[in-house]
């Protein structure tokens, strides 16, 4: 990873669907600007026309508009609010699911970067789950693994969850 990236302050974005056409396409943005992006490119409907997603609470999903770098409606959206420290990351997070267009994706994408997010390198949110201590050395690269894992033995899920750390969890 470049050394100039801000691991603490820097909001970061990506798409986090496999590239190609697909029925749902999924965009996470995480970190201290996140909030305020999420407000910036997403409207919530008239009956909650003066509503920013900032003001909802964490852990819910909000129907809206999911707006393009030039305000113009992209797609129904779904958007997903995790707010630090309690999120992947540590840090503030909202996820977009919206219909998996690559074209879709790839506007939506640019009006994030567009509000001041920049492109997440390859594995930076579980790279700031770990340095947030959400996620223990173990549990990263089993998450590396888990996404690689091309056969039902390749990935383990319980080893996400820290039972390979040999240290006591309790389940959320």
């Amino acid at each position: 990873m470049p050394a100039y990236h801000n691991l603490t302050d820097d909001t970061i974005a990506a798409i986090a669907t496999p590239s190609g056409i697909g029925a749902l396409g999924i965009l996470r943005v995480s970190g201290a600007k996140a909030l305020p992006i999420a407000d910036a490119i997403f409207k919530l409907p008239n009956s909650k026309k003066n509503v920013e997603l900032s003001a909802l609470p964490s852990h819910t999903v909000h129907f809206g508009l999911l707006m393009s770098a030039n305000g113009q409606i992209l797609d129904e959206a779904l958007a997903t609010i995790f707010k630090a420290p309690h999120s992947y990351t540590g840090h503030d997070t909202v996820e977009f699911s919206c219909h998996g267009s690559p074209y879709i994706l790839r506007q939506a994408l640019a009006a994030i970067l567009q509000q001041g997010a920049r492109l997440a390198e390859p594995g930076e949110f579980t790279l700031r789950a770990f340095i947030n201590g959400k996620r223990n050395l173990a549990q990263a690269e089993a998450v590396a693994d888990l996404i690689a894992a091309e056969s039902e033995g390749a990935g383990s899920p319980r080893a996400t969850d820290g039972a390979s750390d040999g240290k006591p969890h309790r389940r959320r």
